[in-house]
């Protein structure tokens, strides 16, 4: 029997209501054409792309001509970040970001620093969020971008993003929000919010692997120099071939977040609650983020005077993760828990189990009594 899944925060599996409709889109009775085809096979898929787009553009509250299809979150980041540096470099190379953001962020500005831009890397506070005042302490005059993850990977910490986005809208700054980890979670607005660029993924939120999206506001309108050449595919930003059958694959789990949401996180938040309520007569399990910041998908234990491999290595009846999972390999523990403080010792002791849309209590009684078992022995 395969163990009890708490891995949701590195990926999802396909809803069946999304792969059914991404199965109507691959042979040759469905909806299979190439989407910039003028024949009727063509305009049926280019029909199919632009109802997925009304999809995602509608959880976010945004208009579809916003939305650019890309390859996962990974590249809408790259897009972004590489994309507004270059295009904007007249009027400045300062950009800003946090120490926790995910790699794909992290290692695009690196990158950027390579090219002679200059970032600064702001220290979240213990709490995992970013201070307000040394957010607006830390943006120059020739600051052209700021670049802030929404709900983060691993601690689950919620950002105000539209305290910080009203702060680099009335300075003139653009404004990156890394959201992979938001649909479906918590709610996002861009008819209120003033974000500047938006990326997205399916694979967090019951889709496919292999795509998501980069929103891009119209008004007042936000360009980026495009990455990748080619067809002058997505209003000339990404070009290639629209992979339809991901698109509306997408397209449905984004529509099935929007519709499910409300409902979805009551009982995810219930069952997390049930977990920590089983765990704490164990003196030696703590949590490392503030509860009252962060969603109750991603909750971070630390398992104090034990190494978190070691306590994975002896619960087989659940897979979850120490970290990131796109972290890489070399590394010890998590960056983002030692960027709140926390020791080598605390970090290594440290596991994310992350619950999602189809963890049931079942499953929640068994973890607590495989990690109850565990302490006793």
């Amino acid at each position: 029997m395969k163990p009890i899944y708490l891995d949701y925060a590195a990926t999802t599996p396909v809803d069946l209501r999304v792969v059914k409709k991404m199965l109507e889109c691959l042979t040759l009775e469905g909806i299979f054409g190439n989407p910039a085809s003028l024949h009727v096979y063509g305009q049926e898929a280019r029909s199919a792309v632009e109802t997925a787009r009304m999809q995602i553009a509608a959880l976010i509250h945004a208009n579809p001509s916003e939305i650019i299809f890309t390859s996962g979150a990974t590249e809408s980041n790259n897009l972004a970040l590489k994309g507004a540096a270059h295009l904007y470099q007249r009027k400045g190379k300062h950009i800003v970001t946090m120490k926790t953001e995910h790699k794909a962020v992290l290692d695009t500005c690196q990158q950027l620093e390579k090219e002679g831009y200059t970032i600064t890397y702001l220290m979240p506070e213990l709490n995992g969020l970013v201070s307000l005042d040394k957010l607006s302490a830390a943006l120059k005059s020739d600051t052209i971008l700021v670049s802030i993850m929404h709900v983060n990977n691993e601690i689950g910490v919620i950002q105000d993003i539209d305290a910080i986005a009203h702060m680099t809208a009335s300075r003139g700054i653009l404004l990156h929000v890394d959201a992979a980890q938001s649909t479906g979670k918590v709610e996002i607005n861009m008819l209120n919010t003033p974000v500047d660029l938006l990326s997205l993924c399916a694979h967090k939120t019951y889709g496919p692997k292999g795509i998501g999206a980069l929103y891009l506001r119209k008004k007042p309108r936000v360009r980026v120099e495009p990455l990748i050449h080619g067809g002058g595919h997505e209003q000339g930003m990404r070009s290639g071939t629209l992979a339809t059958h991901q698109i509306v694959g997408m397209g449905e789990a984004f529509h099935l977040a929007g519709q499910d949401m409300q409902l979805e996180v009551k009982t995810i938040k219930r069952l997390r609650d049930n977990l920590l309520d089983g765990l704490k007569s164990i003196q030696n399990v703590c949590v490392n983020t503030d509860l009252a910041y962060t969603v109750p998908h991603i909750l971070n234990l630390r398992f104090n005077g034990m190494l978190a491999d070691a306590v994975l290595a002896q619960l087989p009846e659940i897979a979850t993760s120490t970290a990131s999972a796109c972290q890489g390999k070399g590394i010890e523990g998590s960056y983002v828990l030692r960027a709140l403080g926390l020791s080598d010792e605390e970090v290594k002791s440290s596991v994310r189990l992350s619950l999602g849309r189809f963890t049931t209590q079942v499953d929640i009684d068994v973890v607590v009594q495989a990690i109850r078992h565990l302490f006793t022995r």
